[in-house]
Formats: C-alpha cells, structure tokens, sequence
C-alpha cells in the first residue's frame, strides 16, 4: 500500500509533496498530518532544497480534513496536544524557501488552508475552493481565519468563513486567493514554469525576503 504522502526531492533542489490518498480526495487524516509534519521538517533541515511544490493526486487537492476521524482522540487536551506539537501549518508558514501549490479539483478547508501557506497558488480552470467547517459546526482549524484575510479582501474573507459555500476560479483569482489560472492539461506545464522562475537568482537573498 502506496504511502499516503509521498515526498522527493529532484537535482535542482525542488522537493515535492504529493497528497496521495485519492480515493478519498486526499482527505487528510492523522497519519497524513504527521507525514507532513515529517516532511516539512525534511525540507527546512536539507541544505539543498531550494522550493517546495505541494500537489494532489487523483480527482482533487484536497477535500479537506478526513471527517471520519473527529472526536477520535483520546481527550480534547490530547487532541490539542497533538496539534501543537505538530504545527504543519505554522512549520509551512516559517520555511524559508518560497512553497508553491498545485491546485485542482476540490481544495476545500485543510486543502485550502495548506496552499493558503504557499507564496503562489496556480489553479486548473473548474477548481472550487471552500471553507466547509461551519456547515458542520466547527471553525477553520488550520488557520485559515488568520491567512484568509491576510490573501484576500476582508469581505470575500468573511464571506467564505461565514457561509462555507464553495467559489470558483474567476472569483479566487479576481480576489487574489489564487495567482494564476490555467486549463488542467497545462497546469503541470505553468507549475514547472513558476519554479523555474523561483529558482533564479540568488536563494539567500530569496530567504531573506521570505522572512
């Protein structure tokens, strides 16, 4: 059985974290979490990697957190134990190389909020993108409260977090949620592009202006 998150890391220092759990959408669940975790800290301590680039496979980014597994911790203060001791989004958000994510499909909650702590966001045309917690009744728990107004006008921010209801490329993109848009055959093709630009110049003075 393949591994849920895949990790690799190429010649021109490019790492590459695939969300591979596709016959649930790549729904995140507790052993992704702590791959990620793994992965991201992989990439902080490796002296060579100089990008990171965040992709689904299947259908979708990610349909977000894997419902199947709330209220499965032993306690609340071991559930919130466990997130602060493995602080993906917060490791992702001090990387000191810039992170790009490949979106497509679905990209709701956690599988919006993780390319939400990227610097560039490129999206097949027909992507949706949702912040789905509150129809279930709970709030944004990776962080998307804090980096979603930070990306986006205050009002779409609001309107995503509040409503839960998913929007599409034209918006994200009008809104700044996303960079660019493309169509899916030539999304591999403007990923490569985007770091290939990321990797000119020099990477200290890339580190520098990340911080």
């Amino acid at each position: 059985m393949a591994d849920p998150v895949l990790f690799a890391i190429d010649d021109r220092g490019i790492a590459t974290i695939t969300l591979n759990r596709p016959e649930r959408l790549n729904a995140i669940n507790m052993m992704m979490r702590d791959l990620l975790w793994e992965y991201l800290q992989a990439c902080r301590d490796h002296p060579d990697v100089r990008a990171v680039c965040f992709r689904g496979e299947g259908r979708a980014f990610s349909a977000g957190a894997d419902i199947s597994e709330f209220g499965t911790a032993p306690s609340l203060w071991e559930s919130r134990q466990a997130r602060h001791e493995r602080d993906v989004w917060g490791l992702m958000l001090s990387l000191p190389m810039p992170l790009v994510a490949r979106m497509h499909g679905f990209c709701f909650g956690a599988g919006l909020e993780l390319p939400l702590c990227c610097d560039v966001r490129i999206a097949a045309s027909g992507t949706q993108f949702a912040l789905p917690e509150v129809a279930l009744g709970y709030i944004p728990s990776a962080g998307g409260t804090q980096t979603l107004p930070r990306t986006i006008p205050p009002g779409a921010a609001s309107d995503l977090i509040l409503t839960g209801e998913p929007v599409g490329t034209e918006e994200a993109l009008r809104w700044g949620l996303i960079n660019r848009v493309v169509s899916e055959k030539d999304l591999d093709k403007a990923i490569e592009e985007e770091l290939g630009r990321v990797l000119e110049g020099d990477p200290d003075l890339k580190k520098l202006n990340l911080q």
